[in-house]
């Protein structure tokens, strides 16, 4: 996953939300409202108050009052309307880019499904690389896999850039890897 922008204050803003944001496999954005939002899917992940000095986030309905008291400068409750969402709201310039990128991740996280849910976590370009394959577009995937890629897919074993996507063309798309090696900005090694 690429990192999100830094900021001047080393704070956060709206475009480094977006940046981590649609970095995520799924992950799209939408203008509803005269507000934009972060989705998968139809399942909404972020939005921005119409300023976009403000934005909300799912989070565990749980352990949301905990966080506010942690933290009641940066964390609020939403509009009592959507109090029986897993939802809670923040100030985006109250908030250190790296806290905002686990914030939004783990956002993320409460709309895929489990299985994508450590992709944010391997080396880039592998979110990258899966997202393209998850909506087929092997083209654009090429160039980030290696010439002499390791494709290990359960008891599917590949070696080579062409070979893998003529697989993944005539396949079922893969499921994402628990393990990549990158090299030269480039995913060497797959396994699953």
């Amino acid at each position: 996953m690429s990192a999100a922008r830094p900021t001047v204050s080393g704070v956060t803003d709206a475009e480094a939300v977006r940046h981590v944001a649609l970095a995520l496999p799924r992950a799209y954005e939408q203008l509803i409202g005269g507000r934009w939002k972060l989705k998968v899917k139809q399942l909404v992940f972020v939005a921005f108050s119409k300023d976009e000095e403000r934005f909300g986030f799912g989070f565990p309905r749980e352990e949301r009052d905990a966080l506010i008291a942690s933290a009641p400068d940066k964390f609020f409750l939403p509009p009592q309307r959507d109090l029986r969402y897993q939802w809670v709201c923040g100030h985006l310039a109250a908030l250190p880019d790296d806290e905002m990128r686990e914030l939004v991740t783990d956002a993320w996280r409460m709309c895929v499904p489990a299985m994508l849910h450590d992709i944010p976590d391997l080396p880039a370009p592998t979110a990258e690389v899966w997202s393209l394959l998850d909506e087929d577009q092997y083209a654009d995937a090429g160039p980030l896999l290696h010439p002499h890629v390791h494709w290990h897919d359960r008891d599917v074993q590949l070696r080579g850039r062409v070979q893998v996507l003529a697989h993944l063309r005539d396949h079922p798309r893969p499921r994402p890897p628990r393990e990549v090696e990158v090299r030269d900005g480039q995913v060497y090694r797959w396994i699953r």
